[in-house]
């Protein structure tokens, strides 16, 4: 039965602690036939990426956790000239160390950028689920084990199922079935802080909405004014601000390929009709 890892990214407070128990059990560790030892430096086999998203004052971190996908079709085997790259029964993807020849045509075929080169032994290396450790008894790689969060997860695919449901892969529609899945995967966002230029306060619990293809997302302004519609998908938005006894603010085909602050809005009291 194969192996698989979930990554609740939601989790994940960025502690670092699975990428430095990755380094602790594999640099200058030598766990042949399944690894030979890992670098000190230039190697993060299970490696925390961090993004700061956004414009001062409205940033967000976002952590992600990445490593070697161990996928049902690797392009990384298929690749290899010297036969080095196989995977086991429970699914997970070796690169053998005597017999990888160092010619790096696995690393180019990696899509998930997941595959480092040994310049001192000349070969290449990647995370390899801590296989030494399942094979003489372990239940857990020392990331999973590691994570104080229960950010991370490690099991059969079948005992996993429930997780696995609704859960999201990287780079899916590649064709390789990576055996890593992410949940709660942070999307973009679009915030600002709305204010009454007259009394220079902020305005407290006032509706805004975004509207794309007919989907509403809604969220209100906080005790500061500030308001963030979280974890949208890239697309164009209508952004409606719309406070009580205030005019309504619009902004149209806001792009969020990036997240977007849209800074101190100004909205002025409503006055009713005129005539």
């Amino acid at each position: 039965m194969s192996k698989a890892f979930i990554v609740d990214v939601a989790k994940c407070n960025g502690c670092y602690s699975c990428q430095m128990a990755c380094k602790d059990e594999h640099a200058g560790n030598d766990w042949r036939p399944i690894a030979a030892a890992q670098p000190d430096i230039g190697q993060f086999w299970f490696k925390l990426k961090d993004e700061t998203v956004g414009t001062v004052p409205r940033v967000r971190v976002n952590y992600t956790p990445t490593l070697c996908n161990h996928c049902e079709r690797p392009a990384c085997k298929d690749a290899c000239r010297s036969e080095a790259i196989y995977a086991r029964e429970d699914g997970l993807v070796i690169i053998d160390p005597e017999k990888c020849k160092g010619c790096g045509s696995c690393a180019r075929a990696c899509v998930y950028e997941a595959i480092y080169f040994n310049e001192a032994l000349k070969i290449s290396q990647k995370c390899t689920g801590c296989a030494h450790l399942l094979d003489n008894g372990y239940d857990l790689p020392r990331c999973v084990e590691m994570c104080p969060t229960g950010c991370l997860a490690f099991g059969e695919e079948k005992t996993l199922e429930s997780d696995i449901l609704g859960a999201s892969r990287l780079k899916a529609d590649e064709g390789f079935k990576p055996r890593v899945w992410y949940r709660n995967l942070p999307g973009q966002f679009i915030g600002g802080t709305v204010y009454d230029p007259e009394t220079e306060d902020v305005v407290i619990g006032a509706r805004v909405r975004a509207v794309t293809g007919g989907k509403h997302i809604e969220t209100t302004t906080d005790e500061y004014g500030d308001f963030w519609l979280k974890d949208l998908a890239v697309g164009k938005y209508d952004v409606f601000i719309e406070p009580k006894g205030y005019n309504q603010k619009a902004f149209y085909g806001l792009w969020t390929k990036t997240c977007i602050n849209l800074g101190d809005i100004p909205v002025g009291k409503f006055l009713g009709d005129a005539g």
